[in-house]
């Protein structure tokens, strides 16, 4: 039997309290020890809380010692459990007289695949972490709001209150016909129609209760909303054409100048 040093980390201590994410990795790493000839003694099993970006592993360290001394192998249920970050984990895999395996991976996976395994995990946390960001600014370009701090802050609060009036129209209408007919079944007052759309379990905009002041702001936009599409706006007046001013020829063909003046004095005394 070869010995085996099983090492578990969880990342937070409500982990560590609750032992869900403890008893797991055990039952993994037993599992792994079982069914490839490892032997994980009692005193050999290390539990250690920190986050996987953390590089003061106290708990590690000291199964590393124990796995030095006993020539044993330093056994964890996934690589990421040893921790996030590739150089931490490639300087581990490099430690003189140490061996781990990953129980997720395989026995035959030793240090040198284990390094090559972590540069690859690295890169599709990245990759992962890409096609997050890519859909959550899709997702929100959809709804007319601009991530991160944008320049055009104006502009993007009137995309969002745009966006924000168009849903509010849309629900008013949805629910206008609903409050018709309780109308016709006898409701007269805000407060009698709120009460009856509460107990036909019909929900506000923000999945509330229905209130008098609500179903008065939703009757009057639906009544705006109504005239709006009867009465369309009057286009704007167009502009008066801009007069034309005069060319320096045309002003002075205009205006008489002094030329003209000796002209019309020599005509007279020559008649």
């Amino acid at each position: 039997m070869k010995s085996g040093i099983g090492y578990i980390r969880v990342s937070t201590q409500e982990q560590g309290r609750s032992g869900l994410g403890l008893s797991a990795q055990r039952e993994a790493i037993q599992r792994f020890a079982t069914a490839n000839g490892y032997e994980i003694a009692p005193s050999d099993w290390f539990e250690e809380v920190a986050s996987g970006k953390s590089a003061t592993r106290p708990i590690l360290n000291e199964a590393i010692r124990r796995a030095r001394r006993t020539k044993g192998f330093v056994i964890c249920a996934k690589l990421d459990r040893l921790s996030r970050n590739t150089h931490f984990v490639t300087g581990l895999l490099e430690h003189k007289g140490v061996k781990f395996r990953v129980a997720d991976v395989g026995d035959e996976a030793d240090n040198t695949f284990l390094r090559i395994l972590a540069v690859f995990a690295e890169r599709e946390r990245e990759q992962i972490g890409e096609r997050t960001r890519d859909a959550l600014r899709a997702a929100v370009r959809e709804r007319g709001v601009v991530l991160g701090n944008p320049t055009n802050l104006r502009e993007a609060a009137l995309r969002g209150a745009e966006s924000n009036a168009r849903q509010a129209d849309e629900f008013a209408s949805e629910i206008l016909p609903r409050i018709m007919r309780i109308r016709a079944a006898g409701a007269k007052t805000f407060r009698e129609i709120a009460t009856a759309l509460n107990a036909l379990g019909v929900r506000t905009a923000r999945h509330g209760d229905w209130h008098h002041e609500s179903v008065r702001r939703l009757i009057e936009r639906a009544e705006r909303q109504a005239a709006s599409c009867t009465n369309p706006p009057a286009p704007p007046p167009r502009r008066a054409p801009r007069a034309i001013r005069p060319t320096k020829v045309a002003a002075d063909a205009a205006t008489p100048g002094p030329n003209a003046t000796f002209r019309r004095v020599n005509r007279h005394f020559l008649e």
